[in-house]
């Protein structure tokens, strides 16, 4: 039979073992009794939670605050009356991530719940991987958004220019030095479009391009360039006042916003009119701040909210893809700066591109 100093004694081993697993475990780990009274917590609780020796005994209730977990007591609560595990992803007001996971602590004899056991699991890391993984996601999305959209673009300009050489006349071939040239330019853009595919597959740092010093001059004077058969055939006029030209930016991407804003400047003014595009630039409050106006179709205020979503169209019957704007947005977006848009139906749109320059 087992004497009463027996059983005293295997309790204070019990105890002693429990203590020692307290105190060596490296999760953080907290012990609430039935009555909501902090019993135990583990060293990692104490550095992570910034808790004390003097807590022990204190209502769990007056030292909630230290783990910036609003409905904490709520879900405590919750498995001490069902009985059940509670697991829970929380973020903590210091921008942590923990895997929380509540245990109810059963008497099994008595067959009731005497406490909760709380295990914090630090989860901050996978969480930001997530996130990383996310935006290379993004990024993977952006740049097959834009060669798809930037080899449609020559595409389109090569079947332009053929329409105009079969209606030229068999005599009158004075033109026709231009128009091949306009197809080279083509032939040449989607050479680009595929060798930057190529290059950007197999560099070590995927879908990464570096940023270098660019001149808007030069990036402008390119885009006209490529747009040659749109700007001849509709007879464009584009005056520029370039205050601002410096910037470190990615080529390609910087390249795609100024052609994307021209094209569109272009594409929605109505063929009974000559477009006239103004491009000027100038420094703000750490930005260069690129604008584009045209005196195209314009736009009502509700089109204005939804023209940088994916697929969104003003006109259509105006050929496009809807990726246009939501290319420059989101390339803007993702480089700190925002783009705006004024614009009135009948009166033409300014686009203003607010470029976060570096210190």
């Amino acid at each position: 039979m087992t004497t009463k100093n027996e059983q005293t004694s295997a309790l204070i081993d019990l105890n002693e073992d429990l203590e020692n697993y307290f105190s060596n475990t490296i999760i953080p780990q907290l012990f609430v009794d039935a009555q909501l009274i902090l019993r135990k917590f583990t060293p990692p609780a104490m550095k992570h939670f910034k808790l004390k020796a003097e807590f022990i005994g204190m209502p769990f209730e007056e030292i909630r605050d230290n783990f910036r977990f609003p409905t904490i007591m709520e879900n405590i609560q919750t498995v001490m009356d069902t009985g059940e595990i509670l697991e829970k992803e929380i973020q903590t007001t210091d921008m942590c991530w923990y895997q929380m996971n509540i245990l109810p602590y059963r008497i099994r004899k008595e067959n009731k719940t005497n406490g909760v056991i709380i295990t914090f699991v630090d989860i901050t890391p996978r969480v930001n991987d997530l996130k990383e993984q996310e935006k290379l996601i993004t990024e993977h999305e952006l740049l097959l958004d834009t060669i798809a959209h930037d080899i449609k673009n020559p595409i389109f300009a090569l079947g332009l220019t053929v329409q105009v050489l079969k209606k030229l006349p068999e005599k009158g071939m004075e033109n026709f030095p231009a128009l091949l040239k306009n197809i080279e330019s083509s032939l040449t853009e989607m050479k680009k479009v595929v060798g930057d595919l190529i290059d950007t597959r197999w560099q070590k740092n995927k879908y990464q391009a570096e940023p270098e010093l660019l001149d808007l001059h030069n990036i402008v004077e390119d885009v006209k360039l490529a747009l040659a058969p749109q700007i001849l055939e509709r007879n464009v006029v584009i005056k520029q006042q370039i205050d601002s030209a410096e910037i470190k930016f990615v080529r390609r991407k910087l390249r795609s916003i100024i052609y994307n804003l021209i094209n569109n400047s272009i594409k929605y003014t109505p063929e009974d009119r000559r477009p006239e595009i103004f491009i000027k630039s100038f420094s703000e409050d750490g930005y260069l701040v690129i604008s584009v106006a045209d005196n195209g179709m314009g736009m009502q205020k509700a089109a204005q909210q939804s023209i940088f979503e994916k697929f969104s169209r003003v006109d259509s019957n105006t050929e496009g893809s809807g990726v246009g704007l939501y290319l420059v947005n989101t390339i803007v977006a993702l480089s700190g700066g925002k783009v705006t848009v004024d614009s009135e139906p009948g009166k033409g749109s300014v686009f203003n591109v607010y470029m976060k320059l570096e210190d």
